[in-house]
């Protein structure tokens, strides 16, 4: 009878463990076939985070302190333009741009910005070797300092996939949190004062 209730009790473990398995996967794999059972009821993010904002401003002014002018090429981007940007390379004409669908960038949520640097003759540049200000450093490794004293995170850090010319703050959220409704306060410089 021991043998019997023994028998049973693991085939109920290796089912659950089997069912657990098997929902994780169809989750991670097949997007919004399963509904997600702790997503939060957040509003729809339409621009920049307050915060991401003020500190852009803060890089844009401390950047030309030193001799530098920079163009925010991009904030915000809705899930239509998000789409749009990653088929350019894959099923539409140019280079390859984003690896990130819809939902899957922190510009969808108003966590990221992008830049350029801007000549005196009004043109924009990528060039990350590039001394505009002549003091012997890089224009844009000297903007990268400046932005990671100022909270962001720069893609050029990451080893997959660098993005040179990407700055965020994820407000220690990641695209699975933002993906289930939690979003940073709208008041988070205590966030910003944690970093230093």
């Amino acid at each position: 009878m021991a043998k019997v209730r023994r028998k049973k009790s693991t085939t109920i473990i290796i089912i659950t463990i089997l069912l657990a398995i098997l929902y994780m996967q169809l989750s991670t794999s097949i997007p919004n076939i399963l509904p997600d059972l702790d997503k939060e009821d957040a509003p729809p993010v339409t621009g920049i985070h307050p915060v991401v904002l003020d500190q852009k401003n803060k890089l844009v002014a401390k950047a030309r302190e030193i001799g530098i002018k920079i163009i925010i090429t991009d904030g915000y981007r809705s899930g239509e333009e998000q789409n749009r940007l990653y088929k350019q390379g894959r099923s539409t004409e140019g280079d390859i741009v984003t690896n990130a669908q819809a939902g899957e960038s922190m510009h969808n949520y108003g966590l990221a910005i992008d830049f350029a640097l801007q000549l005196k003759d009004g043109s924009v540049i990528w060039d990350m070797e590039y001394d505009g200000n002549g003091n012997g450093k890089s224009d844009w490794m000297e903007v990268v300092a400046i932005a990671k004293d100022l909270g962001f995170q720069w893609g050029g850090d990451w080893t997959n996939f660098p993005d040179y010319p990407h700055l965020q703050m994820d407000f220690g959220l990641t695209i699975r949190d933002l993906k289930r409704g939690k979003r940073p306060p709208v008041d988070s410089h205590e966030y910003l004062e944690a970093l230093k």
